[in-house]
């Protein structure tokens, strides 16, 4: 699988804000923001600290979005197009995400909920480990 990568900017912002809206369905996270607001955290993010890499066949596919720090590269966000999942997308764009893009020396992080077991099995085929858990209790 051949796959080109791009970093992400403020043209995309309406193609990352619309795949951010389905990432947070497809993980059932609580967030509800709505596509407009999803986007102007966006683009606050991208003026900001975090960058945007969008990974692309002969149309984009998958995008992440991560920030440096020292020593450290945090994943915020990785999604792949729905219909683009189980080919080997994934795991080529965070095979050059670590090839091509974050330092070779930096801690790699990122988060993903506890209850989306197919989530959490596919970043520990691309080599995570688990760190740490959050438990919470939820408000009456």
């Amino acid at each position: 699988m051949k796959l080109a990568w791009r970093y992400g900017s403020e043209a995309d912002l309406d193609l990352l804000a619309d795949w951010n809206r389905q990432l947070i369905l497809d993980d059932r996270h609580r967030n509800a923001m709505t596509v407009a607001q999803l986007r102007e955290r966006m683009r606050g993010w991208l003026m900001g600290e975090y960058q945007a890499v969008i990974f692309s066949e002969s149309e984009p596919v998958a995008h992440a979005l991560f920030k440096r720090e020292e020593g450290l590269v945090h994943l915020r966000q990785f999604f792949v197009r729905r219909d683009k999942r189980r080919i080997g997308i994934g795991s080529a764009a965070i095979g050059l995400l670590r090839k091509e893009i974050w330092p070779q020396s930096a801690r790699l992080t990122v988060d993903a909920l506890c209850r989306d077991n197919g989530t959490v099995d596919f970043w520990r085929s691309v080599g995570y480990r688990d760190y740490s858990l959050t438990l919470e209790i939820m408000p009456k």
